[in-house]
């Protein structure tokens, strides 16, 4: 289980959802719904850490929820 904030928002320009993890950079899937978008962005977290790993990159450590506003 992942522990990265996850934003979810409606994008009207790609007619679907999409999910961003703020502390990954880079780090989004889309999906027809929330759900899916969330799945899908669970699947893109652990190949963004994967990929860190292999490429000696820092992986952030969660910090839970984060406030931009």
């Amino acid at each position: 289980m992942n522990k990265y904030e996850i934003i979810v928002y409606w994008s009207q320009e790609d007619n679907r959802f999409i999910a961003e993890v703020p502390e990954l950079p880079g780090c989004m899937s889309d999906g027809e719904n929330q759900i899916e978008a969330i799945n899908n962005v669970n699947v893109v977290i652990n190949e963004w850490i994967e990929t860190a790993i292999q490429t000696s990159r820092i992986i952030p450590v969660p910090k839970g929820r984060l406030l931009f506003a």
